[in-house]
């Protein structure tokens, strides 16, 4: 018996990013035939200009969406401005009757602000994951992870993790087995651990125009295998511990604890990525002091081990 073919409307807008909107398309129409029938639509019917600096012309309007089975909203513009009435309207019909509706990365954004994550956990690219939660104070935003699935509405994180939330719907649709063939055929892994936190920079939080406080951290920086307490650091900065703690957290947004752990994580990420040192070697240059702590703080921030992580950058 054939499988019933499932519609799948995927939204345009000038200026989009051409791998935006490739990424449901490459997996989707990777499926055997009869599975997905996919349309490229948009509120505009001229050529619509990209990113890339060549055009692309789609044969369907946002009507498209009036009889789609996945509404799929493969990013949006980076200064995420409002989105047009029509396509608010448009989405706001697929959802009330029932069609399951995504937002990949900055797509997130035309999806709250229809109205369709009220009350819902969601996520974006984590460089605008703090916009999204306060521009839309109503949604939970979770800027740990890859995708989330609330069941009629999904979003994912940036770039990238959009291959993994649409693999995560052709796994939901139409078994594990296509959906690992999905993605040997493109090449990419079909369930990758850990969440976006493990891509998140971390640079150092202030700059030398803060004088001795900012040697003091860049100090720091370049001893983060030692030992390090906060009436040492103080007394380097020509501070009182009071004061030293206060201008730290104004210039950082966090505590001493909280920025000397994100320091030495970052720099473990380095060397498990750049380097073939046992991880017992990595966590003493690291400033973890043994593997188990490593492993610890590893699982806490990233939800994955060093090993995976090192075997995901050398793969």
């Amino acid at each position: 018996m054939s499988p019933i073919t499932i519609k799948v409307a995927v939204i345009a807008f000038g200026g989009i990013t051409p791998f935006h909107l490739s990424v449901p398309c490459l997996v989707f129409d990777a499926a055997p035939a009869g599975h997905f029938d996919v349309r490229v639509c948009a509120a505009d019917g001229t050529p619509l200009a990209t990113s890339a600096g060549f055009a692309i012309a789609t044969s369907h309007g946002l009507e498209a969406l009036d009889d789609a089975d996945l509404v799929i909203m493969p990013s949006w513009h980076d200064d995420c401005r409002p989105a047009p009435p029509l396509l608010l309207a448009a989405l706001r019909r697929a959802h009330e009757r029932g069609a399951r509706v995504v937002g990949l990365c900055l797509g997130a954004f035309p999806l709250a602000e229809a109205g369709l994550l009220n009350g819902k956990t969601a996520t974006t690219h984590w460089a605008f994951a703090d916009q999204l939660a306060r521009r839309f104070p109503q949604v939970k935003v979770d800027s740990d992870v890859l995708y989330v699935d609330q069941g009629a509405v999904l979003t994912s994180a940036g770039v990238a993790a959009g291959l993994d939330c649409c693999l995560h719907l052709l796994r939901q649709l139409c078994g594990a087995e296509l959906a690992n063939a999905v993605a040997r055929q493109l090449v990419i892994a079909p369930h990758r651990q850990g969440g976006q936190a493990q891509f998140i920079e971390r640079p150092l939080p202030v700059s030398r125009s803060d004088g001795r406080f900012a040697d003091v951290l860049a100090w720091v920086g370049e001893r983060l295998e030692h030992a390090h307490s906060i009436d040492q650091l103080a007394a380097r900065a020509a501070m009182s511990r009071r004061h030293f703690t206060r201008h730290f957290r104004q210039a950082t947004g966090s505590s001493f604890k909280q920025w000397l752990l994100a320091q030495r994580l970052a720099l473990a990420r380095r060397l498990l990525e750049s380097s073939d040192a046992a991880i017992e070697v990595v966590a003493q240059q690291a400033g973890f002091g043994s593997a188990l702590s490593l492993r610890q703080h590893f699982k806490a921030a990233l939800q994955l081990s060093p090993s995976a992580y090192r075997k995901g950058y050398r793969n």
